[in-house]
């Protein structure tokens, strides 16, 4: 198939999920061309990376504001490549608020546009969904209750299921991810997972390591994996850890889900993990800390019970969540002991997290996803 796609993805999740589709789309059409902006695992996938993710993500309002000089030239190189040299179809991948503004770009000069993981339209803004439906051609979701929300709302719409289902097929079993991280018998470990922005790690790290050593104060011997994202440099992520002894953190980079499926218990931000956690089953605390203005502005906006995955697809508090002043060394280290302390709660929260993968569908999200981004494609030009 000749022709080309256009691809956006704007953080590390996004980049992932790129990687996948792009994976997939080369798969079925050999002759297709993929160029756009994402990140390594994109560009090792194939796609030529006119823009890297790495100089456009961003977490909240203040962070964005330093970053709209990056934005608005990344945002000038894609609309000038929707006009030439033209591309067959632009594919977003999340990123909304950049996304949104590229995709009105490609319905400007007549460029379709597929949509590959929804804005979270059902938490804040659901106004975006009438913008979606004159926007997309097709608005692929990984959420069940999304299609519906689209349907009724007469976007075209296709729940491809969850792309992490496919993830965690390889993970190895949790003996063997143990024993790599040096753990023997029945050594007790907590994962930390901050985030995979370094935004989110100065926030997160420095009170996961302090609740760390309340936890170890109450159970000792405990050990705690740092999970550094491949986007992370470990000598910076080091430097946010306490200098003075009181809890034996090792940091594990580029095996996030070995760290979930080791640990008895791990404290994670919001995002992808919680739901990554659910699903190889391990016991989890949630947390996520904002600028001031970022949280005000979400207080008056957000409109869902829940900030975590898990508990959003669970449609009960499965874990934990401490978001913003109640995310303490404290308030963490206390949530994390009654669950660590008690043996029988810790096997009925993965009692409960077993039924998470059944609500995410089946595997092969990515191979959905490429078969219908390849349906949106017109008939290819000579």
């Amino acid at each position: 198939m000749s022709g080309w796609i256009l691809l956006s993805a704007g953080e590390a999740s996004g980049d992932l999920l790129g990687a996948e589709l792009a994976a997939e789309l080369q798969r079925r059409a050999p002759g297709l061309e993929l160029a756009g902006m994402g990140g390594d695992r994109m560009g090792a996938s194939g796609v030529a990376l006119a823009v890297h993710a790495r100089d456009v993500a961003v977490v909240g309002l203040t962070e964005a504001v330093g970053r709209l000089p990056r934005l608005w030239r990344a945002y000038r190189l894609l609309t000038g490549m929707l006009r030439d040299p033209r591309p067959d179809l632009l594919v977003c991948i999340d990123f909304p608020e950049f996304n949104l503004l590229l995709a009105r770009a490609a319905a400007r000069v007549g460029v379709p546009v597929c949509y590959y993981v929804s804005p979270q339209v059902w938490a804040w803004r659901p106004g975006r969904i009438r913008t979606l439906r004159r926007l997309v051609r097709a608005m692929l979701v990984i959420f069940p209750f999304e299609e519906a929300l689209y349907r009724e709302a007469g976007v075209p719409v296709l729940f491809v299921g969850h792309p992490v289902l496919d993830r965690v097929k390889t993970v190895p079993p949790r003996e063997l991810c143990r024993t790599r991280l040096g753990l023997t018998g029945t050594e007790r470990l907590v994962g930390l997972l901050p985030g995979s922005r370094e935004a989110e790690v100065r926030r997160h790290l420095p009170v996961m390591a302090e609740a760390a050593i309340r936890i170890e104060r109450a159970l000792p011997g405990t050990r705690f994996a740092v999970a550094v994202a491949d986007t992370l440099s470990p000598d910076r992520v080091a430097a946010l850890l306490p200098s003075h002894k009181g809890a034996n953190f090792r940091l594990v980079r580029g095996d996030t889900y070995g760290v979930i499926r080791a640990a008895d218990l791990i404290v994670t931000a919001s995002g992808t993990a919680t739901l990554e956690a659910g699903v190889l089953g391990t016991p989890l605390v949630v947390i996520y800390k904002v600028s001031r203005l970022t949280y005000l502005a979400g207080r008056l906006l957000v409109r869902i019970p829940f900030i975590g995955m898990v508990n959003l697809v669970a449609g009960r508090r499965v874990a934990p969540e401490l978001i913003q002043g109640d995310a303490t060394p404290e308030r963490i280290a206390a949530e994390a002991l009654k669950l660590l302390a008690d043996p029988a709660r810790l096997a009925a929260v993965r009692a409960e997290l077993r039924r998470l993968p059944g609500l995410l569908g089946e595997g092969g999200a990515a191979g959905r996803a490429a078969e219908a981004a390849l349906a949106c494609l017109p008939q290819a030009r000579p």
